[in-house]
C-alpha cells in the first residue's frame, strides 16, 4: 500500500491535477490517435511546443525559382538548422538525402502554374505519404476564390479523411482569394475553416489583430514568410507572430534568398524558440554572417 502511495503522489494522482503523461504539448491534439501525436511531436518541439520549418516547395508552381535553382547546394546545407522541410515528393526523392532525420511536411496537392490560372490543384496519392514517411500532409485551400474554394476545400476534406485513416496530420495552407484582403477576418475564417474540416496544422499570414486570429483556432498555426523582407523585418515578424499566438514560421524566401541563408534561419530559430528580440536576433544574424 505504501509503494502505491508513493506511486500517486510521484504521478500527482488524487490531489486534484492530471498525470503528466495525460498532457500533451500541441494545441488541439490531446484527443487525436497515438499515430497523429507522434508525428506531430516530432514537428513540434516537445520542451516549446514550437517549430521552424523549411518551405521548399515553391518549385511546384514557381520552377526554379530564385534560391531554389539547385536544392542539393542551396537547400540540403540549411535543414540541419530546422525542426521539419516542407518539400514536394518530387523533390525530396531526388534530391533530399534520406538520412536527414528530419520529419516532412510532404506537399501533397498541385496544379496550376504561375503561367496560368493558380489553385486548381488535385491531390497526390497519399500512399505516397506513407511511402515518404511524411510527418504531416500540407493541402493547400483557396477561400473566397469562387469555385476554386469548392475544389480546394474538397481536396483539404479528402487529405483529413485519409490522414485520419492512416495517422497522419493535416496542415491547411490558407491561400488568399482573389477578392479578399490579407485582414484578420479573412484569415480568421480560413483559418478557422481549414480545422474545422480537419486540419491538425494550420499555414497562414500575420496580420494586424493576428492574436485574434490564433485565438479562435483550435489547432497550432504556422506563419508564411510570404514575400521576401530584409533580414530584420523577416526577424521582426517572427517575434510578433510568436507572441500573438502563433506556434511557429514555415520560413522559404525569407531564408533562402537571404544574403546568408545559413546565419538567417538560425538566427529565426533562436527568435521562435529562444524568444530572442528582434535586434538580438538580427545582430545574432550578423555575427554568424561574419
Amino acid at each position: 500500500m505504501a509503494d502505491m502511495d508513493g506511486f500517486r503522489e510521484a504521478n500527482n494522482f488524487g490531489f486534484g491535477q492530471t498525470a503528466q503523461f495525460d498532457s500533451f504539448h500541441v494545441k488541439g491534439a490531446s484527443n487525436l490517435p497515438w499515430g497523429m501525436k507522434d508525428r506531430l511531436s516530432r514537428i513540434f518541439n516537445p520542451k516549446t511546443g514550437r517549430v521552424v520549418m523549411l518551405a521548399f516547395d515553391h518549385g511546384f508552381i514557381m520552377g526554379p525559382t530564385s534560391g531554389l535553382e539547385r536544392i542539393d547546394l542551396n537547400i540540403v546545407p540549411l535543414i540541419q538548422y530546422a525542426d521539419c522541410i516542407m518539400c514536394t515528393r518530387g523533390i525530396l526523392q531526388s534530391s533530399v538525402p534520406a538520412n536527414i532525420n528530419k520529419p516532412v511536411c510532404l506537399r501533397s496537392d498541385a496544379g496550376t502554374t504561375i503561367l496560368t490560372e493558380l489553385n486548381r490543384n488535385v491531390l497526390i496519392d497519399v500512399e505516397d505519404a506513407i511511402r515518404f514517411n511524411a510527418s504531416a500532409m500540407a493541402v493547400m485551400f483557396s477561400a473566397g476564390d469562387g469555385e476554386q474554394e469548392a475544389i480546394t476545400a474538397a481536396n483539404l476534406v479528402e487529405a483529413a479523411d485519409l490522414g485520419n485513416r492512416y495517422g497522419i496530420p493535416v496542415m491547411g495552407v490558407t491561400a488568399v482569394g482573389k477578392q479578399m484582403a490579407r485582414d484578420a477576418r479573412y484569415f480568421a475564417l480560413a483559418s478557422r475553416v481549414c480545422a474545422e474540416n480537419g486540419a491538425s496544422i494550420v499555414k497562414t499570414y500575420y496580420c494586424e489583430g493576428f492574436e485574434k486570429v490564433a485565438a479562435a483556432c483550435p489547432v497550432p498555426i504556422v506563419i508564411a514568410g510570404g514575400k521576401k523582407l530584409p533580414e530584420k523585418e523577416a526577424l521582426e515578424l517572427c517575434y510578433n507572430a510568436v507572441n500573438d499566438g502563433a506556434v511557429g514560421v514555415d520560413m522559404g524566401r525569407n531564408v533562402f534568398q537571404s544574403e546568408n541563408p545559413a546565419a538567417m534561419i538560425q538566427a529565426v530559430h533562436a527568435v521562435v524558440h529562444d524568444g530572442l528580440t528582434p535586434e538580438q536576433g538580427y545582430e545574432m544574424f550578423q555575427d554568424l554572417s561574419k
